[in-house]
């Protein structure tokens, strides 16, 4: 069933010129269909603000359970934005008070970049715990991507992410290991999912602590796992939400720091997603962005649109299909009532059972 535009959102707009099918308020509300609320708790930097809201509103809205959907973004104190970011907060976000009150099924915690070698360090760590306080009691069901796995698990179960020798980056398959998991029921057994962080919480140290492994790449790591107990917290490493074209906006983010002088060296490639075309097009343009940077000639245009047929999406349609099972589950758990079947004899006190 489609996402309910219940505000004025520019998300939403965006969506429909997209040609998703989005309901106005006064449709939904002559259906009697039961609406699931999500929480979107946005942390990612200005640039990606407006775009992780349209991936993640777009997983949710692939759903194919027969529920109206209300998607909340809100966001958390301590990270920097500028003005129109935070114009865009103001007027289009909840406060974290008034989710608090009005209450959800299930809360999506995105990424967020860091400035400090500690997570504990940064200025959003104490109000990204309250959040994850609050929701491991009052949600049917946490889902964490990338660094917010990061933060839950260090927060929740002792355990320090490790910096990586160079950033991972790029598309990598996935294999499952525990297939009868309903989290990925009717998926491909080996699939693609994109990684880009410097950091990551090793398989080992995840299962010592009784975190259920679910998908794991050879070369990425894990990219999916559950808590103890089975559901009640989703941990993404890798960024299943990505749009085809959301690494090459990295890269080209990565090629201009270069040429800015906000880094030394020039950028790698993305593992495995340009192809050998698209490679020889970025490889001609790095002489050039060289040259202009050390001669302050005016840098020509970055050739992304001569690139733009040669990228695919090799991972949207899996990623569709866990947020289906995830929704699904979350349908039914909450069906009945507030309760949480599958947390019986689970201590809510006890991380190790979260």
């Amino acid at each position: 069933m489609p996402l309910v535009a219940h505000t004025d959102l520019p998300t939403f707009q965006r969506l429909r010129e997209e040609g998703e099918e989005i309901l106005d308020p006064a449709r939904a509300s002559h259906q009697d269909i039961r609406e699931i609320h999500i929480g979107l708790l946005n942390m990612m930097p200005d640039a990606a603000l407006e775009a992780t809201e349209r991936q993640f509103f777009r997983l949710v809205g692939a759903c194919n359970q027969i529920v109206q959907f209300h998607v909340h973004p809100f966001t958390v104190k301590g990270l920097k934005r500028s003005p129109q970011a935070q114009a865009h907060i103001d007027k289009y976000y909840e406060s974290f008070e008034k989710i608090k009150l009005d209450g959800l099924d299930a809360l999506i915690i995105s990424g967020a970049n860091v400035t400090h070698p500690s997570l504990s360090e940064e200025e959003f760590w104490q109000p990204l715990t309250e959040v994850f306080s609050w929701a491991k009691e009052n949600v049917t069901s946490i889902l964490c991507s990338c660094l917010a796995t990061h933060a839950l698990i260090q927060s929740c179960y002792d355990i320090t992410r490790t910096r990586l020798p160079a950033k991972r980056w790029g598309v990598f398959s996935h294999k499952l290991i525990n297939r009868a998991h309903p989290l990925v029921a009717e998926i491909n057994t080996r699939f693609d999912v994109p990684h880009s962080r410097f950091n990551e919480i090793f398989q080992t140290d995840m299962e010592q602590k009784g975190i259920k492994v679910l998908a794991a790449s050879k070369e990425a790591g894990v990219h999916l796992a559950v808590s103890p107990d089975g559901f009640r917290v989703v941990f993404f490493q890798g960024h299943p939400e990505y749009d085809a074209i959301s690494l090459l906006k990295e890269y080209k983010r990565e090629v201009m720091r270069f040429y800015h002088g906000e880094i030394n060296d020039y950028p790698p490639f993305p593992e495995n997603y340009f192809d050998l075309p698209v490679q020889q097009i970025f490889s001609d343009y790095e002489p050039h962005v060289r040259s202009t940077r050390q001669t302050g000639k005016k840098l020509d245009d970055f050739p992304e649109a001569l690139v733009l047929e040669h990228i695919d999406n090799t991972w949207s349609d899996t990623a569709k299909a866990i947020f289906n099972n995830w929704l699904g589950k979350i349908y039914q758990l909450t069906h009945q009532d507030r309760r949480l079947p599958f947390m019986d004899g689970v201590d809510p006190n006890n991380p190790l059972d979260l």
